[in-house]
């Protein structure tokens, strides 16, 4: 094994990969983080003031050289070929790369999609394949190559999509297991020396950028898809209904057979206090309910301090299609 301690770029825009990039740093001597090539600073916060992203803190707080362009340029080209960068690391950025970028590096330009591919290409694969569903998902390190998540797959680390996941908890799942996956593949990649195979794209599915509608809930959908779109989204946008022209946010819900025979939209309560609201197959019982300006708080609780309209019909609102035709 070679001695030489390989130069690494890594771009990225997004929390997801510090634990992997904490990993090489502390506990991969073969390899120094040269270089961070991130999104520039965003508003944020209640106060919509300027701030870097975690990446960009990160490079920041362990002195590593770190740029942040609208859009990467020639002019990022070379700064990271003055350097002698060696690999070239992408998670999450946010961008489709230049030919340029994917030849810089003599080791090649990699990336970790946090979806097993061909399944989930696009913006949200972890959302997505909560909300549709999916027992396990998963991180799968890739070839870069100048279409969206199309390159040959190196290797894979599944993780398991329990009931009770949130859209959080597996972007947890998902960043921890981005160390292994690199634990087992960095001397092959920095050498060459690795397996490549070819996605079948005939099996290939796409995802969109999730948005503030999609906190919307139409209450003729199965309960159960109700419930798998509530955990994908409880971070943001969050989804709810409408009473008097505000938001109720749903924390958390489960689906039960709608032996109430409920209508679409119904609100009851039951003898053990569960508000039940009818859907197009099933019934919906939600756990958390939070009104706007205040704390997420079980269902017994918020209705106590709340005139919730029992017994009568709550709207429905179009919820877009999360898989879209892909562009390419």
């Amino acid at each position: 094994m070679s001695s030489q301690v390989f130069k690494i770029a890594f771009f990225g825009s997004d929390e997801i990969s510090v634990p992997f990039l904490n990993f090489l740093k502390d506990q991969c001597p073969l390899v120094n983080v040269s270089a961070v090539l991130t999104q520039p600073d965003r508003r944020s916060g209640r106060g919509r003031k300027m701030a870097p992203n975690s990446i960009k803190t990160w490079a920041k707080n362990h002195s590593i050289s770190c740029r942040s362009p609208e859009k990467p340029s020639d002019i990022e080209c070379e700064w990271l070929r003055e350097q002698k960068i060696d690999l070239i690391l992408v998670m999450a950025y946010g961008h489709i790369l230049k030919k340029s970028f994917l030849t810089l590096a003599p080791s090649g330009c990699f990336n970790f999609h946090a979806s097993i591919l061909p399944k989930y290409r696009g913006a949200s694969p972890i959302e997505t394949a909560i909300a549709m569903g999916e027992q396990s998902t998963g991180v799968t390190l890739m070839r870069v190559i100048p279409k969206m998540d199309a390159g040959p797959i190196v290797d894979f680390e599944s993780v398991v999509v329990e009931r009770s996941d949130t859209g959080e908890s597996v972007r947890t799942k998902i960043a921890d297991s981005c160390i292994p996956l690199i634990q087992r593949n960095i001397q092959g990649l920095l050498d060459g020396n690795i397996g490549e195979r070819k996605q079948d794209h005939s099996y290939a599915t796409y995802c969109r950028k999730i948005n503030k509608l999609d906190g919307n809930i139409d209450f003729s959908a199965k309960a159960k898809h109700l419930v798998d779109r509530i955990r994908a989204f409880k971070s943001w946008p969050g989804c709810g209904f409408y009473i008097d022209g505000q938001k109720i946010r749903i924390g958390s819900a489960e689906s039960r057979p709608n032996n109430a025979l409920l209508d679409i939209g119904l609100t009851q309560i039951d003898l053990d206090g569960n508000l039940m609201i009818g859907t197009g197959n099933g019934l919906l019982i939600p756990h958390e309910l939070q009104r706007p300006g205040g704390k997420m708080l079980k269902v017994s609780d918020f209705l106590r301090g709340y005139d919730f309209p029992v017994g009568q019909t709550l709207s429905s609102f179009e919820m877009s299609q999360l898989l879209v035709p892909s562009k390419e």
